[in-house]
């Protein structure tokens, strides 16, 4: 029996594809590696938003021919797609996969032999001509309890720190009819939720014929109710409009959650950042998510250090931060990626001067994510129960639809289940204790 491992690295979409591969895989009579033997082939999702995430992606595929040395290792996603010939130098890889050749690798492994030169330069593929949206079928399940839906695909903004255009493509979007239909069959499959995501998901359907958009996609899902409850990942702000908010508000779908990327406090590096919105604007949106659904949980991304970011910019993106009525922030220091127009930029920061940085917003976060979880002390939240308990307490762990982490003691019965808990006491860092109504 042929036995496999996936690496994952970077983002949710990422995460999707793997899960999609692994699942491929077992289709095809591959099991999964374990402790009692290693496995004949290791497929490494890479990613390369940044020039750290391109180093780390190195070492991890260092590190997999390191430890199974006789397995086929396979490389693909962002990195792989972006710098096929850096990954060619390193000794002991079999194979690089393109982007747009991903989804193909479960079929194409019985076809070229590593002996034979390996599959055939797939990386080539100019992702800029790839215009189809790739919908997994049967879909993708995965292994959590909330899995992911990967609806739309590539970015047309051009950021001038990201890379992600150049290794994904162009825009596109998963047809709605295949949404309901996978949205259907997670909820056939005893699944309670699942995370519509995407790398720009405020752009889905307008690559569609006919055009098309979230809200119409919203709107869809919240007359058939294919499961419990579906959550949006990250939007853009420009893309949130009100209208996105008044149906989350309205729904009895739609989690009372948005993730919006901030990046910068300071005009002027938002500008430099070719990020179409104001700071302004920031406010007035997440004032009117909290004045519509005031038990909304607003995330936050976080970019510091970006070329230019002097000390009055960074105490500008503190103070906005500081004011704002956030639950939680995602925070990254800067890290050039070579390709990037913003890693030419003359006026870099300090990596240590970033690095600080990113640790006074991190401990500004982590204050914001403990009062708005206190918030709901006494206060009865529907959580849905993890099927894995927690490793520290060997508790279970549940997410709220506000996205509130919940622990509590209970039976394996209570596992993939949604429950109402009582929370009675915050443990910092880490969520609410809760007890069963």
């Amino acid at each position: 029996m042929r036995r496999y491992t996936i690496i994952t690295m970077g983002c949710k979409v990422n995460r999707y594809e793997s899960d999609g591969l692994a699942e491929q895989l077992e289709t095809l009579g591959w099991r999964p590696a374990d402790t009692q033997r290693d496995p004949d082939l290791v497929v490494i999702n890479t990613c390369t938003v940044t020039g750290k995430a391109s180093m780390q992606a190195r070492q991890a595929i260092r590190k997999a021919i390191r430890e199974y040395p006789a397995a086929r290792i396979v490389t693909t996603g962002c990195y792989a797609q972006a710098s096929p010939a850096e990954i060619a130098e390193i000794t002991g890889v079999h194979d690089i996969v393109g982007q747009a050749d991903k989804h193909r690798i479960p079929r194409l492994l019985d076809t070229y032999a590593p002996g034979d030169g390996g599959f055939p330069s797939p990386t080539k593929r100019d992702m800029d001509r790839v215009r189809s949206f790739e919908s997994g079928d049967p879909p993708v399940f995965g292994s959590r309890t909330r899995p992911f839906l990967k609806i739309q695909d590539g970015c047309d903004a051009f950021c001038t720190y990201c890379i992600v255009p150049y290794t994904r493509g162009r825009s596109r979007s998963m047809p709605p009819g295949d949404v309901m239909a996978h949205l259907t069959a997670l909820g056939k499959g005893s699944r309670l939720e699942a995370v519509l995501t995407g790398i720009h998901l405020g752009c889905y359907g307008k690559d569609l014929d006919p055009p098309s958009d979230l809200l119409a996609l919203m709107n869809r899902i919240e007359r058939v109710q294919p499961l419990p409850r579906v959550r949006l990942s990250s939007i853009e702000p420009q893309e949130l409009t009100r209208e996105i908010i008044d149906c989350v508000a309205a729904s009895k779908v739609f989690c009372h959650h948005f993730h919006i990327p901030l990046q910068s406090g300071d005009d002027e590096i938002l500008a430099r950042m070719k990020r179409p919105y104001t700071v302004e604007q920031i406010k007035i949106l997440i004032r009117s998510i909290t004045r519509k659904i005031p038990d909304a949980a607003i995330g936050l991304d976080v970019l510091v250090g970006f070329p230019g970011e002097n000390s009055n910019a960074f105490e500008k993106t503190k103070d906005v931060i500081q004011s704002l009525p956030v639950a939680y922030l995602h925070v990254f220091p800067f890290s050039a990626r070579p390709g990037t127009p913003a890693a030419r930029f003359a006026d870099q920061v300090q990596p240590d001067v970033c690095k600080e940085r990113a640790k006074e917003i991190r401990k500004i976060g982590m204050e914001k994510k403990n009062r708005f979880y206190e918030k709901f002390l006494g206060r009865p939240l529907e959580i849905l129960v993890e099927d894995k308990r927690e490793p520290t307490s060997g508790g279970l762990k549940g997410f709220s639809s506000n996205y509130i982490p919940v622990l509590l003691d209970g039976e394996d019965r209570l596992k993939n289940r949604l429950v109402t808990v009582e929370p009675f006491r915050l443990e910092k860092g880490v969520g609410l204790m809760g007890k069963i109504r």
